[in-house]
């Protein structure tokens, strides 16, 4: 396993007037999470210290702040990912969609600086994270009604504008951060999508979500329960055919994760290693046959669809969307406030083939959220500059 999770003691401590920073244990860390504390942070799977096991390439930090983060007296901790630069010894640092912070802080220098200063003494030439808050929201309805020729989500003023997502992006500007892919309509330079939908499940009852789903959302699950479409949890044992449905559905819809077998593989190991039930695979059979497969992820009360896959044929009995309200369902009988069915993309243009994936997510009544994206900058110094350019246009080759 290539992730190394570093213990106490082997990194030094980051101190100034208001927190202490420290490498965490794997066992303070997940309690940390598992607080109310941690869980009124909002951290998403991405900061699980599971997902370390994940990634292939990467070293990894288990960091906390607080007034002692070495006996579990936490306010914040971070999942670092350290990636060696080719042929030097330093190293391009990311914390994705974290850190697991307080972002309300206006005080952002007392826990933000600490951790630069951490990092530069790791040997990190750059930094990139994924501030947790949201910038803007839009409702289902609004959106359906603003397609045409052209348009991008940036031309729709937005249902909901979030000051602090707003005051975080002007705080980390000022410090010198840069937003990855600027500030335009797209999410060219993001490692994890800027666009999410997200339906609200929170004070909601069931004939609430069924009620906020599309006509054609209703009709196609009734169709596919008439149909006598069978929805069921699997186990590892389906990888292999979630995978191969995956293979199907990215040369049907022109795309390209990039992802092997033995990836998705070791991340329900991990995931479901450090909680039983983490992750799930749901499966839509239709005579006996999986004709679609959908991975779900469950960390405090938010639940994530994350990566979908389906047959090219018999689509007409509606697998998905079978598939989509089951699990709508089994998120809210487990008291999740979201289901975040992960990303968008920008474009409300109907003639291009990217808007596909943005109408049938539209269909469940939920928001497109825009979150802050990532955001980056090199770590002081000419050299650690020049590197951080040289490594920017390494990844551009890739």
């Amino acid at each position: 396993m290539s992730a190394l999770l570093v213990p106490p003691g082997r990194v030094p401590r980051a101190e100034n007037a208001d927190v202490v920073l420290g490498p965490v244990t794997t066992e303070v860390y997940r309690a940390f999470l598992a607080s109310s504390a941690g869980a009124s942070l909002g951290a998403g799977f991405l900061q699980c210290p599971s997902w370390a096991e994940v990634k292939e390439g990467w070293r990894a930090q288990l960091l906390g702040w607080g007034p002692d983060p070495a006996s579990g007296r936490l306010t914040g901790v971070a999942l670092v990912l350290l990636r060696q630069f080719p042929g030097t010894r330093k190293y391009f640092a990311y914390l994705p969609e974290g850190p697991v912070a307080d972002w309300s802080d206006p005080r952002i220098d007392g826990w933000l600086t600490p951790l630069l200063d951490h990092l530069r003494r790791a040997g990190a030439f750059a930094v990139r994270m994924g501030p947790s808050p949201a910038y803007r929201r839009w409702d289902a309805a609004l959106l359906k009604s603003r397609t045409g020729a052209g348009r991008r989500l940036a031309d729709v003023l937005a249902s909901e504008v979030d000051p602090l997502g707003t005051a975080v992006a002007e705080r980390l500007r000022a410090r010198d951060w840069r937003r990855c892919g600027g500030d335009g309509t797209g999410d060219d330079g993001d490692a994890q999508p800027r666009h999410v939908f997200q339906v609200p499940l929170a004070g909601r009852s069931t004939e609430d979500l069924w009620s906020g789903l599309s006509q054609e959302w209703r009709r196609n699950i009734r169709r596919a329960q008439k149909e006598g479409v069978e929805v069921v949890v699997g186990s590892a044992a389906e990888l292999p055919e979630f995978y191969r449905l995956l293979g199907v559905t990215e040369r049907r819809d022109g795309f390209r994760l990039g992802r092997s077998l033995a990836y998705y593989e070791r991340q329900y190991a991990a995931l479901n290693a450090e909680e039983p039930g983490r992750m799930k695979l749901y499966l839509a059979r239709h005579h006996g046959e999986i004709l679609a497969a959908h991975t779900m992820i469950g960390v405090g009360r938010r639940v994530w669809y994350q990566t979908g896959a389906s047959a090219d044929h018999r689509r007409e009995v509606r697998p998905s969307n079978a598939l989509q309200w089951r699990m709508l369902l089994d998120a809210h009988a487990l008291g999740a406030d979201v289901y975040d069915m992960r990303g968008v993309p920008s474009t409300l243009d109907p003639d291009e083939r990217a808007y596909g994936l943005l109408r049938w997510k539209l269909g469940t009544g939920g928001q497109v959220v825009e979150t802050l994206g990532e955001w980056e900058r090199p770590l002081g110094g000419t050299a650690n500059q020049a590197l951080y350019r040289a490594f920017q246009a390494y990844l551009n080759r890739r």
